[in-house]
């Protein structure tokens, strides 16, 4: 079982950056090939094309959100049943995950394809750039199965505490996008086309190098003939843990459709100063995210294996882990986010990049609370409370909501720059006092057992 790890032993921290660090390498090369998509399509097609393509993040926030955060709740229970060693459960709960998967991915690409214009209506998206906006979120919605697939057997993967495997399939997919961009954009000039394609193709290389994975090197997850039947306490389990994830994605993300409807209403150079800010914030907060990501895994295995006294020791160590990567965002952002923006836009574009630097800074300004969001949430999904993080999605739903409302109209772009903060803010606000009761109510009920 060499291409497993088992996160109930062993010093937290180490446990926590063996697991974390290929996991958010991989999503920072991620969040670099998007940065690369924008910059291709910001300098050798148009800008209005690079806010076509960045007019519809906030609904692909909230449709791959929901997908991805089922996928991430489905390897919840896989984690317990692997930290338990229980592990012809674990299997048959990963024979019950992919059928909702394939559920869920049908309905999800049908609905979403037939949707796409409206919803690009609803954002307020310019009309010079509808058209473009429109293919390009068609192609997205398109890749829906591959990337359901991708998340639900790099999850599973994970779940054992291995999160080298992904990574590395995800350099691959990366390296096979660029170079499809090149391909499809600067030599065949399909424009946004080419983007939406190119991603499209990556995702199903990924998905298919983890089942290919799976089955050669950890068939210990590959259910047997009397594990493949459908389960329904199982399939109630699974959904209890990746409804409410998938749905805390999708509650925050309609905040975030709120505030960028309200950012396309200002405009064409807002739009774009938007996109390429977003672009730069993910690769950076990415870190934050899967240090989170690492903490479901490790909160999921200690607590199905009765270990509480590890779930704590695990929380202060990837705080401290947060913090110092905090300070190395400061010393990057802060003095270089106009050269960064560059990479999107040349030069002379000085109100995009004077709008969008502002962005970065304000944001980066807020990242401690972000790290604490992020640790929290996680943590709490990990130990099977679902329902409770995707309140704190509620929270920062209503708090996008009331800056879309009230700030945005008041400063402009300025109360865009609040959106995310204010929102991280109004989160931890409630994970806070949440996690705090809910570990004494856990150490309450492991006295009694």
């Amino acid at each position: 079982m060499a291409n497993i790890s088992d996160m109930t032993v062993g010093s937290p921290t180490r446990g926590i950056l063996k697991f974390a660090v290929p996991l958010v390498c991989g999503y920072i090369l991620q969040q670099m090939y998007l940065v690369i998509d924008a910059a291709i399509v910001g300098r050798f097609v148009s800008v209005g094309a690079l806010a076509a393509v960045g007019a519809s993040t906030s609904v692909m926030f909230l449709i791959m959100g929901f997908c991805n955060g089922a996928c991430s709740g489905f390897s919840i229970p896989v984690a317990q049943a692997f930290g338990a060693k229980d592990f012809a459960a674990m299997r048959r709960y990963v024979a019950n995950a992919a059928r909702l998967s394939l559920a869920i991915a049908v309905a999800m690409t049908a609905l979403t394809c037939a949707l796409c214009a409206p919803i690009l209506r609803m954002v307020n998206t310019p009309r010079e750039i509808f058209a473009d906006a429109y293919t390009f979120l068609i192609f997205q919605f398109a890749a829906i199965p591959f990337t359901i697939a991708y998340n639900l057997l790099a999850g599973f993967i994970r779940a054992l505490g291995n999160s080298r495997q992904p990574f590395y399939f995800l350099i691959f997919s990366s390296v096979v996008n660029i170079l499809l961009d090149f391909l499809f954009i600067i030599g065949m000039k399909l424009g946004v086309e080419g983007v939406g394609l190119a991603t499209m193709l990556s995702q199903a290389a990924s998905a298919y190098m983890c089942l290919s994975y799976i089955r050669k090197k950890m068939s210990v997850l590959v259910p047997r003939a009397g594990e493949r039947g459908y389960c329904r306490p199982m399939a109630a389990a699974l959904m209890a843990n990746g409804l409410p994830m998938g749905l805390q994605f999708s509650i925050t993300a309609i905040g975030s459709i709120m505030l960028q409807g309200a950012n396309n209403a200002l405009g064409t150079v807002y739009v774009a100063a938007f996109t390429a800010s977003m672009r730069v914030k993910y690769l950076f907060t990415c870190v934050f995210e899967n240090i989170g990501v690492a903490m479901a895994t490790y909160c999921g295995q200690n607590i199905g294996a009765r270990r509480l006294g590890r779930v704590g020791m695990g929380l202060r160590s990837a705080m401290k882990i947060t913090m110092v990567y905090f300070l190395f965002t400061v010393a990057l952002v802060m003095p270089f986010a106009e050269h960064m923006m560059m990479l999107f836009v040349d030069a002379g574009e000085t109100e995009i990049i004077a709008n969008a630097a502002m962005f970065m800074r304000i944001a980066c300004c807020f990242y401690p609370v972000l790290g604490l969001l992020t640790v929290l949430r996680y943590s709490i999904q990990g130990l099977g409370y679902s329902n409770l993080s995707m309140l704190s999605g509620v929270m920062e739903m209503v708090a996008r909501c009331g800056v879309s409302f009230w700030m945005v109209p008041a400063m402009g772009f300025l109360g865009v720059c609040y959106g995310d903060p204010v929102a991280w803010v109004a989160a931890d606000l409630f994970l806070i006092p949440c996690m705090v009761l809910l570990y004494r109510h856990l150490r309450k009920k492991t006295r009694r057992n």
